[in-house]
């Protein structure tokens, strides 16, 4: 991409429009505008004629289905939301994707070069898979490939590395797993995400790593990690 792409990212939960703009800042060359405001929003959208719009569904006040039903004619716009009963409708609207959130990194490449692909420009270009978080006053390029698993301790996260290193960053571990590709990482505890590649071998009650280390399973997450794991 040689030209900025222009982009517009309307929803109600500041957090969710953080990881949009934390994951446009890694693609690059990207000016995007957040609003919280639905109303507001479709005022700048109509104003700026952006290339992309960014639109969630369930918003105070407002559905983004509605808004979706009013914007100009040809807008390229990406559905972001929590709920999949949404995706049909999503999609009658001629939605270009539809982002179910949590969705990592991967996954919201995926839908932006559909976008970059339906506005006539050039997809983007995927590398070898990072994430980068913040240390101390540092940022920490972390290869997907090399976190064993991660650990939620009172607002920090402790991402342990297949070098033995420990990353130590102030985010939420929901947060470090939106990030990751889902195909890729499992949660088995309130405290613990875990690379599934890493998993040596589990039963109800723990999970077995190939360094050595042994992890507790959440209740509420046995039946899952076992569906998943066995599919």
């Amino acid at each position: 991409m040689t030209d900025t792409i222009r982009c517009i990212a309307i929803d109600d939960e500041p957090l969710a429009l953080d990881i949009i703009e934390k994951f446009c800042q890694r693609i690059g060359n990207i000016e995007l505008e957040k609003y919280s405001d639905p109303t507001v929003g479709l005022e700048a959208i109509y104003r700026e004629r952006p290339d992309i719009v960014f639109l969630d569904i369930e918003m105070d006040g407002i559905s983004g289905l509605e808004i979706a039903g009013r914007l100009p004619e040809g807008t390229c716009f990406i559905f972001t939301t929590a709920y999949l009963r949404y995706a049909l409708e999503g999609f009658d609207l001629d939605a270009v994707d539809y982002l179910h959130k949590p969705f990592a990194y991967s996954r919201f490449q995926i839908a932006f070069s559909k976008a970059l692909r339906r506005i006539g420009r050039e997809p983007i270009k995927t590398t070898s898979q990072c994430i980068v978080v913040k240390q101390d006053y540092n940022n920490i390029n972390i290869p997907i490939d090399d976190i064993v698993y991660i650990e939620a301790v009172e607002g920090y996260s402790k991402i342990f590395r297949t070098t033995g290193e420990c990353v130590v960053s102030r985010i939420l571990l929901k947060n470090v797993l939106a990030m990751l590709p889902a195909e890729s990482f499992v949660r088995i505890h309130r405290s613990f995400v875990v690379s599934k590649s890493k998993i040596k071998s589990f039963n109800r009650q723990e999970v077995f790593l190939n360094n050595g280390c042994v992890l507790p399973i959440g209740r509420q997450y046995a039946s899952e990690l076992i569906e998943i794991m066995t599919r």
